[in-house]
């Protein structure tokens, strides 16, 4: 799209102007995204349920990791401010 600029003369600047929109227009972004989503390759539910158990077990381990480091750094400090 382009955008309109006109000239003010009170204070001799530019005014920039919005474009409208029309509805012509977001019809044919709408039609344009559909395309575009038809084009996407989804993956099947099987693999979709394996890269869910990946990424659901390597949260685990992750946390029980920072768990541990913060409660034995606590202690740690715990016992350097006594």
């Amino acid at each position: 799209m382009v955008k309109d600029i006109k000239y003010n003369e009170k204070n001799n600047s530019l005014i920039e102007q919005k474009p409208k929109i029309s509805f012509e227009i977001l019809k044919s972004f709408f039609v344009d995204v559909h395309h575009e989503f038809n084009k996407i390759a989804w993956p099947d539910k099987k693999h979709t349920m394996a890269s869910t158990g990946v990424v659901v077990v390597l949260v685990m381990i992750i946390s029980f990791y920072l768990a541990s480091v913060d409660l034995i750094i606590g202690k740690l400090i715990g016992y350097v401010l006594k």
